[in-house]
C-alpha cells in the first residue's frame, strides 16, 4: 500500500471562514502515527513507484518544488540550502585538508553541489540505490544540482551503501550518509555493519557526518546511533540546524571521527578556513558552525543515561 495520500482540500480556514486554498489537493506526510504535517498541492510533476520506493515530486507555493520518498519529504527547494551546507560545510571546514569525499545516497545532487563548491577536493564518489531518484531529480528538481553531475571530480556508483563500505578498495577523507529515514531502504544505513564499514575506508582523521532525524521527535534514532558508533570511533556526538521542512524540533546530524580535535575547533580557526575557501553560504557560517555541537540538556542526559 503506498505511504501517500493525496486528496481535495476542504478543510482548514481562515479567521474569515474562507477556504485559503479552496479545491486543491493536499498531501500528508506520514513519518509519524498521532501527528504531522501537509502540503497544497498545486501541480504534481512525478509520481511513480520505482524499483526501491515511493517517489513524488509536486509544487508547493510555499516551499516550491517538493520530493518526498515512501510517504516521507525528503527536500524542497524552498530549505534544502540549510541542510545541504550543514552537512558538507561542517565536516570538510573541521577536516581542513579534505581530498577524497563520499556521499552515501544524495541522489537530488544538492550535497554534491555543496561538496564541489570546495575546489581543494579532488574527488567525489556518490552511492545512490536508486538510479530512479538521480534521473528523475536531474530532470525536476535543477536547481538542487545546479550543474555539479558534470564535475570532472564526480563519480555516481549505483549500489547498496552497506555493500559498497564493505567493498570498495577506496579510502576516504569525509563520509557523508545522506540517508532517508531508517525505514525502508534507508535502514540498513543505521546498522552495525554500515557504520563498521564507513570506518574501514575512512582515512585516519577522517569525518563521517550522517542526517539523524529531529531528536525532540526521534531521540531513539539519536541514541541507537550513539551507542553503535561508539564501537568504531574515539569522538562521537551530534551537531545541529534548524530546518522547516523537517518539522517537530532541530535537526540532528551524527558525527564520529578519531580525531576528538576536530569537534572543538576554535571559531577563529573556522573563520580563517571558510575565507580561505571563498565560500558564499546562505545559512553557514563559522559562528553557526562552533554554535551547532551545542546539544539541548534533553539529548545530552539521554546520552549520558546509556551504559558504556
Amino acid at each position: 500500500m503506498l505511504a501517500i495520500m493525496l486528496r481535495p482540500f476542504f478543510t482548514g480556514v481562515n479567521k474569515g471562514g474562507i477556504n485559503p486554498w479552496p479545491k486543491k489537493k493536499q498531501w500528508h506526510e506520514t513519518l509519524h502515527d498521532q501527528f504531522g504535517q501537509y502540503f497544497a498541492v498545486d501541480n504534481v510533476l512525478y509520481h511513480e513507484k520505482t524499483d526501491h520506493q515511493d517517489l513524488i515530486i509536486f509544487e508547493n507555493a510555499a516551499f516550491g518544488r517538493v520530493m518526498a520518498l515512501d510517504g516521507v519529504v525528503q527536500t524542497t527547494e524552498r530549505d534544502e540550502f540549510i541542510y545541504h551546507e550543514m552537512m558538507t560545510h561542517v565536516p570538510l571546514l573541521a577536516h581542513g585538508h579534505a581530498k577524497h569525499v563520499l556521499i552515501i545516497g544524495g541522489g537530488d545532487g544538492a550535497m554534491l553541489r555543496e561538496v564541489t563548491r570546495h575546489k581543494n577536493v579532488e574527488s567525489i564518489t556518490m552511492v545512490e540505490i536508486d538510479a530512479g531518484v538521480v534521473s528523475f531529480c536531474r530532470q525536476y528538481l535543477p536547481n538542487h544540482n545546479a550543474g555539479s553531475y558534470d564535475d570532472p571530480r564526480f563519480k555516481l556508483v549505483i549500489d547498496d551503501g552497506v555493500n559498497f563500505v564493505n567493498q570498495t578498495s577506496q579510502t576516504f577523507d569525509v563520509i557523508i550518509s545522506d540517508c532517508t529515514d531508517p525505514i525502508g531502504p534507508g535502514e540498513s544505513l543505521f546498522t552495525s555493519a554500515f557504520y563498521e564499514g564507513c570506518k574501514r575506508c575512512l582515512n585516519p582523521g577522517g569525518i563521517f557526518v550522517a542526517q539523524n532525524g529531529v531528536c525532540f521527535l526521534q531521540q531513539e534514532e539519536a541514541i541507537d546511533s550513539h551507542r553503535k558508533l561508539s564501537h568504531y570511533f574515539s569522538d562521537v556526538g551530534f551537531y545541529q540546524a534548524a530546518i522547516p521542512t523537517y518539522y517537530g524540533g532541530i535537526m540532528t546530524f551524527a558525527w564520529a571521527t578519531d580525531n576528538d580535535a576536530l569537534r572543538h575547533l576554535s571559531t577563529e580557526i573556522i573563520q580563517a578556513r571558510f575565507l580561505a575557501s571563498g565560500l558564499k553560504c546562505r545559512y553557514y557560517n563559522p559562528a553557526i558552525h562552533t554554535a551547532a555541537f551545542a546539544l539541548p540538556q534533553y539529548l545530552q542526559n539521554a546520552l549520558a543515561s546509556q551504559p558504556s
